[in-house]
């Protein structure tokens, strides 16, 4: 499988360095994606890197992750419109051993010779004082090359700092030191990377007399231009104590149309064939959401597992389709709040348990704004407890408390109540 020719029908090459493709259709390639650990889990920007080495991989060349454990402590100014907070030690270290933990989630680590690796670029800058760097490997590049790069120009009438400003430097030294121990010949990022690769390149060159080369892909937006992987409530994590399951099944599920039809290609392994029947299907019934369904059945298995896939459906089905009582009984804790984040709440006794249905609706919870008003609505089949329909007699019980302390009430098809009972 020509692994540059998968990029590009799936929409995933920017820019590509002349002579790349040759060097993967040559022999086995050893190529690099770096991520910095700024967080203690990588987001759903950092799949589409992800992606790119699980394809790698596929076509039969080594996929290298590098985590910044160096670089996480400098801050890289690509895409940046100030400087960020650097971390420290303990909370860098804490973050690298969680990123690469998501990384291994991915890739096959035993597979013979293009087996995956993590690599850690603190273990190579740690014993590399500032003398040395910048006698053995800035001398290597000038500032005017360095100025010229866009991720600097951007920031030179809002300020940068010194540290910022070697970032490529540092990125540059990784490319060449993974080059020449680890024998990598290709670097791979987002398209604001493209300085800081090339910056690499150039150090291969010019300090080691070899060749190397770069890849870069695009920057994945919206089709209504709004950041991709962005909700009201922040970034969408990979790490599901961040987000959720089901609001990770729910981001895709939710994606539109034309963005669906950019995303399958992206994140999932489907083939051209299968992605194509996908959108025949998918235009001749838009309604059905298919092309939603299919990503998000695949990326959320990839992501987490198929069992938090089956309770991301079930989930679902209980706002948006037909679910029962022993649905609801089935979800865990944590994607139960999920489901019913930012619903109303009410706080009730475990002895109010045993006092009449419309006492708890209207005086307990104030669900209805009297006993009269709930009494109509039982009576017109509107009222349910658990999701099911209940009559005026109903009488509830510790039986009815799921995760053993939450009653579901629901008025009419849309408004839903949670009572916590303590």
């Amino acid at each position: 499988m020509n692994f540059v020719e998968e990029l590009k029908w799936r929409g995933m090459i920017h820019d590509i360095m002349p002579g790349t493709e040759d060097q993967f259709q040559k022999e086995m390639t050893s190529a690099y994606i770096g991520f910095d650990p700024t967080s203690d889990s990588l987001h759903i920007g950092s799949l589409v890197q992800i992606m790119i080495l699980v394809h790698l991989q596929i076509c039969g060349h080594k996929p290298i992750a590098l985590v910044g454990g160096a670089t996480g402590m400098v801050g890289d100014p690509s895409g940046k419109s100030e400087e960020r907070n650097l971390l420290d030690e303990k909370t860098l270290n804490h973050n690298l051993s969680c990123v690469q933990n998501q990384l291994e989630r991915f890739l096959d680590f035993d597979c013979g010779e293009n087996s995956a690796e993590v690599v850690n670029n603190y273990d190579w800058f740690k014993e590399f004082n500032f003398l040395d760097f910048i006698r053995d490997i800035g001398k290597h590049v000038s500032v005017n090359y360095m100025m010229a790069k866009d991720s600097v120009k951007s920031r030179l009438e809002t300020g940068m700092s010194f540290t910022e400003f070697s970032y490529q430097l540092v990125q540059g030294y990784d490319f060449y030191w993974l080059w020449k121990n680890k024998n990598c010949k290709v670097q791979l990022g987002g398209s604001d990377q493209w300085g800081n690769i090339v910056t690499g390149t150039e150090l291969v060159r010019r300090k080691g007399g070899g060749k190397a080369f770069a890849v870069t892909t695009p920057l994945i937006k919206k089709a209504d231009g709004g950041k991709f992987g962005k909700t009201e409530s922040g970034n969408v994590w990979l790490d599901k104590t961040k987000t959720s399951p089901y609001k990770f099944y729910q981001f895709w599920l939710n994606s539109t149309d034309e963005d669906s039809k950019k995303y399958i290609k992206i994140f999932t392994l489907l083939s051209q064939t299968e992605i194509e029947n996908l959108m025949d299907e998918h235009d001749k019934n838009p309604h059905l959401r298919i092309l939603q369904k299919a990503i998000a059945d695949e990326v959320t298995t990839r992501v987490h597992s198929k069992e938090d896939l089956q309770m991301a459906i079930k989930a679902s089905n209980i706002l948006f389709g037909k679910s029962t009582t022993e649905d609801l009984k089935s979800l865990d804790e944590e994607t139960f709040l999920s489901v019913f984040e930012g619903v109303p709440q009410f706080e009730m006794k475990k002895q109010d348990l045993e006092l009449g249905i419309l006492d708890v609706v209207a005086e307990k919870t104030k669900i209805f704004g009297s006993k009269g008003e709930a009494r109509r609505m039982i009576k017109s089949n509107a009222v349910s407890i658990n999701k099911d329909k209940i009559t005026e007699d109903v009488q509830l019980s510790e039986n009815d408390l799921l995760n053993g302390k939450y009653i579901l009430a629901q008025k009419g098809k849309k408004n839903y109540f949670l009572i916590i009972i303590s």
